[in-house]
C-alpha cells in the first residue's frame, strides 16, 4: 500500500507559478513510478506528467511542456510538480499518482493504482 498526500495548490494569477508536492508513505518510494494528473470541471481526468523511479525518464502532456517540471526526492519520499507560466486553462484539481506495476514512467492512467486526494489549482486571468 502507498498513501499519497498532495499539497501546494492555490489561487494564482495567469503567468504565475506554483509548486505541488506529493508526500508518499507505506512502501519503498524509490522503486515506484510517479505521475501527476488533473481534472477540470466537467472533463475527464487527464495525464500531466510522469517520472520513473530513477528520475531518468520524464513525460509531459504537450500543453505543459516547457512550463511544468516533474521531479522527485527519493530520500524524502516526495514528488514535485513545478508549474510556471500558469494559464487559466491549467485550472483543475491536480492528483498525484503512484504505480506499483513497475519503476518506469507511464502516461497511462490505468498504470497507476494509488491516488492522492487532490489539490485545487485555480489560475485567474
Amino acid at each position: 500500500q502507498v498513501q499519497l498526500v498532495e499539497s501546494g495548490g492555490g489561487l494564482v494569477q495567469a503567468g504565475g507559478s506554483l509548486r505541488l508536492s506529493c508526500a508518499a508513505s507505506g512502501r519503498t518510494f524509490s522503486r515506484i513510478a510517479m505521475g501527476w494528473f488533473r481534472q477540470a470541471p466537467g472533463k475527464e481526468r487527464e495525464f500531466v506528467a510522469a517520472i520513473s523511479w530513477s528520475s531518468d525518464d520524464t513525460y509531459y502532456t504537450d500543453s505543459v511542456k516547457g512550463r511544468f517540471t516533474i521531479s522527485r526526492d527519493n530520500a524524502k519520499n516526495t514528488a514535485y510538480l513545478q508549474m510556471n507560466s500558469l494559464e487559466p486553462e491549467d485550472t483543475a484539481v491536480y492528483y498525484c499518482a503512484a504505480s506499483s506495476m513497475g519503476p518506469m514512467a507511464s502516461t497511462a492512467r490505468a498504470r497507476y493504482n494509488y491516488w492522492g486526494q487532490g489539490t485545487q489549482v485555480t489560475v485567474s486571468s
